[in-house]
């Protein structure tokens, strides 16, 4: 029980963390930018996205042709030197432009799960306050470099994206680890 509620403040503070880096901090649109022509961008995807909801990388290549030596010398010798994008791609209109409240508390129970993950993983550790919550920062570092650095490396993520992505996910566990580590630390 005292995991569990360790977990619970520590994703109330986590939760409220993305809401300061989202709102109050530009944490949240670190690297991100607004496209000057957007009817034009959404009429190329509608277009070019013929394969429904996905990632689309462009310039892409069908992954059935990766091993046609003649067709992956032809595509890198074309876009060589051409820019690159990484699109998020839905057809259907994003709810979230109409009510935030549904995302939020999808948002919600995610920093809960996270933050019970943390609480279990110190709770293992026979260690002090200072050892747990730096323990639970680097768990925030191991979970930015899993999935935000590799992005950044393969996908060409923008470097303030990921930067911000490190202080969404690394710093707000490491603040989240405080009242986690302070709970599961309290005399019985």
């Amino acid at each position: 029980m005292r995991t569990f509620v360790a977990g619970l403040i520590g994703g109330i503070v986590l939760f409220l963390w993305g809401a300061i880096a989202h709102v109050v901090l530009p944490i949240g649109e670190m690297g991100m930018k607004v496209a000057s022509n957007q009817d034009a961008a959404m009429t190329a995807l509608h277009a070019s996205a013929d394969k429904g909801a996905g990632i689309y990388m462009i310039p892409g290549m069908d992954p059935e042709m990766w091993r046609d030596a003649e067709a992956m010398n032809a595509f890198t010798t074309k876009y060589k030197d051409a820019p690159s994008a990484f699109v998020v791609w839905d057809p259907t209109p994003n709810p979230n432009l109409q009510t935030m409240g549904p995302a939020l508390f999808k948002q919600f129970i995610i920093d809960v799960v996270i933050a019970l993950i943390a609480a279990w993983v110190l709770a293992l550790a026979p260690v002090s306050f200072g050892k747990r919550v730096l323990m639970g920062g680097a768990l925030g570092v191991m979970s930015w470099l899993t999935t935000s650095v590799p992005y950044w490396n393969w996908y060409r993520f923008p470097m303030d994206f990921t930067v911000g992505a490190l202080l969404d996910s690394g710093l707000g566990l490491l603040i989240a680890s405080v009242p986690i580590a302070w709970w599961l630390g309290r005399g019985r």
